[in-house]
């Protein structure tokens, strides 16, 4: 029988230049999650300095921000639950590079992701991953992959992710309803919010694949009256969006059966397609038959 994964989504607000408190905050719900039996906590991009690139002070709040991965890992072996600490912003040199981890329940770090897709007003900030091929890994929830917010847009970036066996994809995100230039934004003020309600959906559909989607929420006292996206929730074939959160910050918290995986394969065949010798779309074909 397919096993049954417990997940918190942590839609969580980030204060910005406030590692500390942020960190403190996000423990909070970390806790919580532990003691509702979750197997997974995962958190949204930039949860420890939001992004703030042009603050006199933004690279220093990123240096104090990497040293909390190990107090992320002690976390998760304390709690016994893996953990995606969204993503910390690490320097090298004069570069800022957006990383993401998935720590297993004993504190080790399984993968890490660099962001390959960088929103344009990032680029003049951050450092993409770039040739660098996606690879998925092992974790005691299956193998898992690793994207961040705008990599949504990108299917190739999924479809890599599964060619290596990815059946979890985790995506922390810290996306706005106004994203956008204000001529899109007249066109349809929910524009933002169908782009991902849509494409994350259609991710998991498209994949045979659970995406984990979690965003960065408003401050709690504005409610829904806030320009921030939200909307963390699971995408399933099948079944469509788990958990789905509004605009605020809180918790989510689902039960992701396996099986539901397992059933839309068999349905839809993308990932015996993609074994197959002769596949058309050949950099995506699975060539490693013990990673599905």
């Amino acid at each position: 029988m397919a096993p049954v994964h417990r997940i918190a989504l942590v839609q969580l607000h980030p204060k910005p230049l406030s590692p500390a408190e942020n960190f403190d905050k996000a423990t909070s719900y970390i806790k919580n999650a532990a003691r509702e039996g979750c197997h997974l906590v995962v958190l949204p991009e930039y949860h420890l300095t939001s992004w703030v690139p042009d603050e006199p002070n933004f690279r220093e709040s990123c240096a104090e921000s990497a040293t909390y991965l190990k107090r992320y890992q002690e976390l998760a072996k304390e709690l016994k639950i893996c953990i995606v600490p969204g993503t910390i912003i690490e320097l090298e040199g004069e570069s800022l590079h957006n990383i993401a981890y998935f720590i297993s329940s004993e504190g080790e770090v399984l993968g890490r992701y660099q962001k390959k897709n960088l929103w344009h007003p990032e680029r003049q900030h951050l450092v993409s991953s770039a040739g660098q091929p996606h690879t998925a890994f092992d974790t005691p929830l299956g193998r898992v992959g690793l994207l961040v917010c705008w990599d949504l847009a990108f299917p190739e970036a999924f479809r890599e992710l599964v060619s290596h066996g990815a059946e979890i994809i985790c995506v922390p995100s810290f996306w706005s309803l106004k994203d956008v230039s204000d001529e899109g934004y007249g066109l349809n003020p929910d524009g933002e919010a169908l782009f991902l309600n849509s494409t994350v959906i259609s991710r998991a559909f498209e994949n045979t694949c659970a995406v984990v989607f979690v965003n960065a929420g408003g401050p709690p006292e504005k409610g829904e009256k806030t320009s921030f996206a939200g909307l963390s929730q699971v995408g399933m074939p099948h079944i469509g969006s788990l958990g789905k959160m509004g605009r605020s910050e809180g918790m989510s918290i689902l039960d992701l059966d396996m099986d539901v995986l397992r059933i839309a394969e068999d349905n839809y065949k993308v990932r015996e397609d993609m074994r197959r010798e002769g596949w058309h779309y050949a950099y995506t074909r699975i060539t490693d038959g013990s990673k599905l």
